[in-house]
């Protein structure tokens, strides 16, 4: 069973309140997507870290219900 974008979104937000989340269905499957998470919480952390932020907050179904997630993270610009 694939994942809904605003499933996605909604599970990041939870973790990451103040999250800008773009999510983009790649292939129409509903199974690869690609997520642009802008949110305060990533200031000072490397990229990896605010990977593993991210993938935390996905309780577990990367890999499982939700098959590839291309993600591209960052602080907001001051």
């Amino acid at each position: 069973m694939a994942m809904d974008a605003d499933e996605i979104a909604t599970l990041i937000k939870q973790t990451l309140p103040d999250a800008q989340v773009t999510i983009t269905d790649l292939r129409g499957d509903g199974d690869h997507y690609a997520a642009e998470v802008i949110s305060s919480e990533f200031v000072g952390k490397t990229r990896v870290q605010q990977h593993q932020m991210v993938y935390e907050s996905l309780q577990g179904r990367m890999g499982g219900v939700l098959h590839a997630l291309a993600l591209s993270t960052s602080a907001p610009s001051a």
